[in-house]
């Protein structure tokens, strides 16, 4: 019995301590964070002329932040969505699915939600993926430039 006793105390012991373990380990995308990281990609775009569309996503892909600069094309605001959620549903940059592309692997282009076009990228805290930015209006390089700047100003 005594055996038993202290076998249920260890295995309730354990399930305690992973709960807490998996609570502590989970980060999220808060709205100051992803304002910050907007605002940071909003000051590259407007530091080089470059009027664009900025979408910052959670994890889930569900929309945080969007901020469309004076001048950018209302088509920009799908596409630079569009970008968030590739990067946030792949954990990778969208900019690896155009060099695919390029490469001739048009089947890439068959995935879907995929937008295979320089501008998306992850936003990630330790080895998690909590959020994505989008970002249209300019030339696709110049895009990711913007992009980058902003989860630059995150870590």
């Amino acid at each position: 019995m005594q055996k038993l006793s202290f076998s249920i105390l260890i295995l309730l012991f354990t399930v305690v301590s992973f709960s807490a373990n998996a609570q502590q380990m989970t980060e999220i995308l808060t709205l100051k964070d992803a304002q910050a990281i907007a605002d940071a990609a909003e000051a590259k775009a407007k530091a080089n002329d470059w009027n664009v569309v900025i979408a910052i996503v959670d994890a889930g892909g569900h929309l945080v932040v969007l901020i469309r600069m004076d001048g950018t094309q209302s088509g920009s605001i799908d596409v630079a969505l569009e970008k968030s959620e590739t990067a946030v549903k792949f954990r990778r940059s969208t900019k690896e699915f155009e060099d695919m592309v390029m490469e001739g692997r048009l089947n890439i282009l068959s995935l879907p939600g995929v937008l295979a076009m320089e501008g998306g990228l992850p936003i990630i805290a330790g080895d998690q993926v909590i959020g994505a930015i989008g970002v249209s209006g300019a030339a696709p390089p110049e895009d990711g430039i913007i992009a980058g700047a902003g989860v630059a100003a995150f870590k």
